[in-house]
């Protein structure tokens, strides 16, 4: 509104209230007339004049001891209070600030003003003409003053609260007579949900009263309340961008949305990856022009309309090729027309390591959990270790029980491919008419009672990973030749398929046999042998590290006693010179089986040797009664020589003997063991 304006808008609110100025004095000395009876307890006579909205109001105000004649008591909030009311309304007031000053702009120098209230009649916002100002503020009106019904009986606040419309008080309908000479227009204010937030109250002398401002008023509400719920919905709109934004940045496969058109309306930053666009802005482009020309499957795919489920297709892309199953499914109007499609792109390889991982397909074991001191184990732990910072074929010897398997998880979990699938396959243990099928894999009907849809096998399981083929020396002659191709070719082939499928796996081989005896008798191809031979690690039987014994059945005692929760306070010492005298042609494997064993009979906190399995306890027996016949200090001369000859340290054998350190070097001097 320009300056020359506001003259021309200042008569015309005067010439209309100059209209009712008459009208308003009349209706004000009416209503007066009915006051004072109300007041002075006389009945009214003309309730033509008193609305029933205003009478049940005085009734309620003479209820609540409000003294007419007197002055308001209203609360008014200070310090913190006030704070804490403004912040909790600081949206309400930020909202209805805008449209305050709208219509304060267009009742300046009227003489009316402009005020915003809570729920409960507590001003939140005041504007208003600086001579009005400073009576307002004598009566009350000013931010943190409640206008309810208990501090200043029934006024244009106290209604709306009261009845939840719009409502006009005018002049001696106030029941407190100092609000006479006022007159209030105020409407409710509704939020989005529904609920009272408040409302907004337009005030002056009552000789200014005009009905028009009492719409003015409910213009001015619904404006506040059409804007709180543009804001509602806008915020809900974010909100909902926002969870969408993140449940597709969340979901691992490559999403892509297009519209009839197959122009792109929503993709997801794994999709950007794949089509080398992490930068451009691709919404709104057509699919085709965004994947690479090669692309003509991917293109036939999801341009048909069939829904397509888990169907493997290559992606030639600008930076990199790959594998991806894909699945298209249509987006249905409410009518049930098809106005766009959904496409879902799965990496293969990282649906292997899904797989890999879902069925167990990993290594658990590492070289902190190998137990051991004897310098040649050490030597093998050394070997091991080392040969973990290659790719290169690893052929692990010894005969069941040793660790192979252990050794096998301990290399991969320590290699770069540690984070890969660790898959592990007997070949003795599968049928041989299968094996081929385990390791290769096969396409849907490639022979009877193959899996629908095909399968892969655990070359490809193994993709990016390590394989671990256990007595490999079972596998059949006929399937050592393609087990060859794959290793040196590095890439597979599904029976009955045609694609050559490249895999990037370590081999880790294991045998309980002699390689080279099983190429000279023809049970082995002698290429094979050689192929994965790179590295060669002979597995230390038991027997042969006699001093790791005292170790290892400490851990395992520990373990199953703790597993079946059996508490041992004490091991008697013949169960470890038992230990000692046998000869483990089951390995570790055959030691871990005998403890717990013996965990699962014990009835005492004492482990003694009478829970020893008997072929392992007689044969400790047989030991002893051969050596009998030996003179006392031969066959102590014999045990240190053949203890000292097992590189046992010399302060253990020393608490084998139950003698100190002193006494062993001693008798070692005695009996001229150097």
């Amino acid at each position: 509104m320009t300056d020359e304006s506001k003259p021309k808008k200042r008569r015309l609110l005067r010439d209309n209230n100059l209209m009712d100025v008459d009208y308003n004095e009349r209706y004000y000395q009416q209503t007066l007339l009915e006051w004072r009876k109300f007041t002075s307890g006389d009945p009214i006579i003309a309730l033509s004049i008193i609305p029933q909205e205003v009478f049940d109001s005085w009734a309620r105000c003479a209820q609540l001891g409000v003294d007419p004649l007197g002055k308001p008591n209203n609360e008014i909030l200070t310090g913190g209070t006030l704070e804490t009311l403004l912040a909790k309304n600081k949206e309400f007031i930020d909202v209805s600030r805008p449209f305050m000053a709208n219509l304060y702009r267009f009742l300046e120098g009227s003489g009316f003003m402009v005020s915003l209230f809570d729920p409960r009649g507590f001003v939140l916002e005041i504007l208003g003409d600086p001579e009005e100002d400073k009576l307002v503020r004598a009566s009350g009106g000013f931010v943190g003053a409640c206008w309810d019904m208990k501090s200043a009986g029934n006024n244009a606040v106290s209604a709306v609260i009261t009845y939840g419309k719009p409502m006009q008080v005018f002049g001696a309908q106030h029941y407190v007579r100092i609000y006479h000479g006022a007159t209030g227009s105020s409407s409710p204010i509704f939020g989005p949900e529904g609920d009272l937030l408040g409302g907004i109250v337009l005030f002056g002398r009552y000789y200014r009263a005009n009905p028009h401002t009492l719409g003015m008023a409910v213009a001015a509400a619904g404006a506040i309340e059409n804007e709180l719920r543009m804001r509602k919905a806008l915020a809900e709109s974010r909100i909902a961008a926002s969870y969408q934004q993140t449940v597709i940045s969340s979901i691992q496969e490559a999403l892509i949305a297009v519209d009839s058109a197959s122009r792109v309306t929503l993709i997801n930053e794994n999709a950007r990856k794949i089509v080398g666009l992490n930068t451009t802005k691709v919404e709104g482009r057509r699919i085709r022009d965004i994947f690479n020309h090669e692309n003509a499957q991917f293109f036939t795919l999801i341009e048909n309309n069939e829904i397509i489920t888990d169907t493997e297709v290559r992606i030639f892309s600008k930076n990199i090729s790959g594998d991806y199953t894909l699945t298209c499914n249509p987006i249905l109007s409410p009518d049930q027309n098809v106005i766009g499609k959904i496409i879902i792109l799965n990496e293969i390889q990282r649906a292997k390591f899904m797989v890999a991982k879902m069925t167990g397909a990993n290594a658990n074991l590492r070289f902190e959990d190998i137990y051991g001191q004897n310098s040649r184990f050490l030597m093998t732990v050394d070997q091991a270790k080392m040969v973990s910072q290659s790719s290169s074929n690893v052929l692990l010897l010894g005969k069941s029980g040793t660790g192979k398997d252990i050794f096998a998880q301990a290399i991969h979990n320590l290699s770069d491919r540690r984070n890969g699938p660790y898959v592990a396959i007997n070949c003795g243990a599968i049928p041989r008419d299968l094996i081929a099928s385990e390791l290769f894999g096969h396409e849907e009907g490639a022979f009877t009672g193959s899996r629908r849809g095909g399968n892969q096998g655990k070359f490809e399981l193994a993709d990016g990973g390590t394989l671990f083929l256990d007595e490999i020396a079972e596998t059949p002659l006929e399937l050592q030749t393609a087990l060859l191709r794959v290793i040196e070719d590095k890439s597979v082939l599904r029976i009955g398929g045609t694609r050559v499928r490249p895999v990037d796996v370590r081999i880790i081989a294991a045998t309980n046999k002699d390689l080279r005896e099983e190429v000279r008798k023809g049970n082995f191809r002698e290429d094979l042998y050689y192929r994965a031979n790179v590295f060669a690690i002979e597995m230390v039987p038991l027997k042969d590290r006699l001093d790791d014994i005292p170790l290892l059945a400490d851990y395992f005692i520990k373990r199953y006693a703790s597993t079946m929760k059996k508490r041992i306070a004490r091991v008697d010492k013949k169960v470890i010179e038992a230990f000692m005298n046998y000869p483990w042609p089951g390995n570790i494997r055959e030691l871990q089986n005998a403890i717990e064993r013996m965990i699962n009979f014990l009835k005492t906190s004492e482990l003694t040797v009478e829970l020893i399995p008997d072929h392992i306890r007689r044969s400790g027996q047989a030991a002893e009664i051969r050596e009998d016949p030996v003179a006392p200090q031969e066959a102590e001369r014999l045990m240190i020589s053949k203890m000292l000859n097992q590189k046992i340290r010399k302060n253990r054998i020393a608490e084998k003997l139950n003698i100190s350190r002193a006494t062993l070097y001693r008798k070692m001097k005695q009996l001229e063991l150097g």
